[in-house]
């Protein structure tokens, strides 16, 4: 919770990925999110966090599944979505708001 509220404040995207472990979804959006990073660089902040161990962040965005996609833009959620994605389609929502 701590990583995510540092980077909300600043101007650049943050993509917010709640995941769990057990999940096969997440599981294989794994390596597609280190590319991910790979490819962003310093543009934007992905973030991580494990739905079971970050229940307040769950209730707080009102998480149902996994993996949760949810982009910030100045603080302001202005994307989200659920499910496993291309790389493409996460990359792309990313550089909208940068």
């Amino acid at each position: 919770m701590d990583e995510l509220q540092k980077y909300l404040g600043d101007s650049k995207p943050t993509l917010l990925e709640m995941y769990a472990t057990w999940c096969p979804h997440c599981q294989k959006m794994a390596p597609v999110v280190e590319e991910l990073r790979v490819r962003m660089g310093d543009k934007a902040h992905i973030v991580q966090l494990d739905g079971e161990k970050n229940e307040d962040v769950m209730r707080q965005y009102s998480v149902a599944s996994y993996p949760c996609w949810i982009l910030f833009k100045d603080g302001q959620t202005v994307w989200r979505d659920y499910g496993e994605k291309p790389l493409s389609e996460l990359e792309d929502m990313i550089r909208r708001f940068i």
